[in-house]
């Protein structure tokens, strides 16, 4: 693997494994300052990172004017976060307007984050999509980039996704508690499948989300299934890069 489509491919996990970022606009009330402010967030179809805001919120009113902004994602729980991988996507972003592609992204933002279902109608919230411009990653010392081309698509965006996600929650409950167990994650809570990719899937654990990497790339349902029941049987993780979301 050349270092760049390495780079790539552990750029594009990090965004995958965080579901929160630092949104940085352009200050309308200050103009020429930088305004931060944290929002949570998940991937939409094409892989860009979707995020819903309140009208009334401050980035919002800033976005509404000037859409560029950038997005700063980093691994939580790191002990020296200059070592630690980062990843931040200077970003144009685009408020979703067309009555589909908000029904799309309800139905996928609404899975990672459940308790946001009331906000969208009820308290003026909108969805917006963050259109990358170019990827700045940092892998740790020495390992510091310009990329372009993070994103990438997920092949079972949509109803077959959704069908995937339902028959695991519905009948593979045990398998899913062997991949919490296998994967160290928290035990308290019954986990839920909440978003499969070409490269792995989200597991919900009661307010946080992990991602966990398949153990081939997998470019269809059948490949997915294979993965899953292979992970099912396994005694240890069979590929590296665990991380939570």
């Amino acid at each position: 693997m050349s270092v760049k489509v390495k780079d790539l491919k552990d750029a594009r996990q990090l965004l995958l494994k965080e579901y929160r970022g630092a949104l940085a606009t352009l200050s309308q009330s200050l103009p020429g300052f930088p305004f931060g402010s944290a929002v949570p967030y998940c991937l939409d179809a094409t892989g860009r990172p979707l995020i819903l805001i309140s009208r009334i919120a401050q980035h919002t009113r800033n976005l509404q004017a000037d859409g560029r902004c950038s997005l700063l994602v980093g691994e939580r729980g790191a002990l020296d976060v200059q070592a630690t991988g980062r990843l931040t996507l200077v970003a144009e972003a685009r408020q979703l307007l067309d009555e589909a592609q908000i029904e799309a992204a309800a139905a996928r933002y609404y899975r990672y984050f459940p308790a946001a279902r009331n906000y969208h109608r009820a308290h003026d919230f909108d969805f917006w999509v963050m259109e990358p411009v170019r990827w700045r990653f940092i892998g740790g010392f020495g390992s510091i980039h310009w990329l372009e081309g993070v994103e990438l698509a997920n092949p079972f965006a949509g109803e077959v996704e959704a069908g995937m996600i339902a028959h695991m929650n519905r009948d593979h409950a045990e398998a899913l508690a062997h991949y919490v167990e296998l994967a160290g994650l928290p035990v308290g809570e019954p986990a839920e499948m909440v978003g499969i990719d070409s490269e792995g899937f989200h597991l919900r654990i009661g307010q946080a989300l992990y991602w966990l990497p398949l153990p081939t790339l997998c470019n269809n349902p059948a490949m997915v299934r294979q993965a899953l029941v292979q992970l099912a049987h396994a005694e240890v993780w069979p590929v590296a890069g665990l991380g939570d979301a």
